[in-house]
């Protein structure tokens, strides 16, 4: 199996949610005075890259850490949503080449291409998100979770954060941020 880093790189200058303060990173110890290195980490749970769990929107549910190991990887398949315009909904016609593909896929990460805003305010604003086919799809096919290269799976707008409802509700993971 292949892998790929997808990840953005934790920084103190680096994209965060709106309103949410920046990681700190801050030496602790040097070879020189400790005989080792060690750095302070400060940040939030959801800075950069990161993984969505139940537990995130609901009181009882589950966290990162309550989930089996084997929720966390599995084979993915890549829907491509770069023709979207900005504000487009993710629907089943993204499902190109081959449905079968998609069926089977463990994990589904959707490519808008929206990362080419990290890093600027455009970044937060008329990204894609899937509709309500597109996660009855992912739900009724069994997925561990899924992967969004934007902000989050909701769109900004959605107060009441109606895809994480579904997903997390499912026990499913949700991927924020790739890249």
């Amino acid at each position: 199996m292949k892998t790929w880093d997808l990840t953005h790189l934790i920084q103190e200058e680096m994209t965060v949610y709106p309103g949410t303060p920046p990681p700190l990173i801050r030496p602790a110890c040097s070879v020189e005075e400790a005989g080792y290195k060690e750095t302070l980490l400060t940040l939030f749970s959801h800075t950069g890259t990161h993984m969505d769990a139940p537990a995130h929107i609901f009181p009882r549910g589950v966290g990162l850490d309550q989930l089996p190991a084997e929720q966390f990887w599995g084979t993915a398949a890549v829907v491509d949503c770069r023709p979207l315009a900005p504000g487009g909904k993710i629907g089943l016609d993204c499902l190109k080449g081959g449905r079968v593909r998609y069926e089977r896929a463990e994990f589904l990460l959707f490519l808008t291409g929206w990362d080419r805003y990290w890093g600027q305010d455009a970044y937060f604003h008329n990204y894609p998100v899937p509709d309500r086919e597109m996660i009855r799809f992912i739900l009724e096919t069994g997925k561990k979770g899924v992967g969004m290269d934007t902000i989050s799976i909701d769109s900004v707008e959605d107060k009441a954060l109606t895809n994480h409802h579904h997903i997390l509700g499912k026990n499913l993971i949700i991927v924020e941020n790739l890249k």
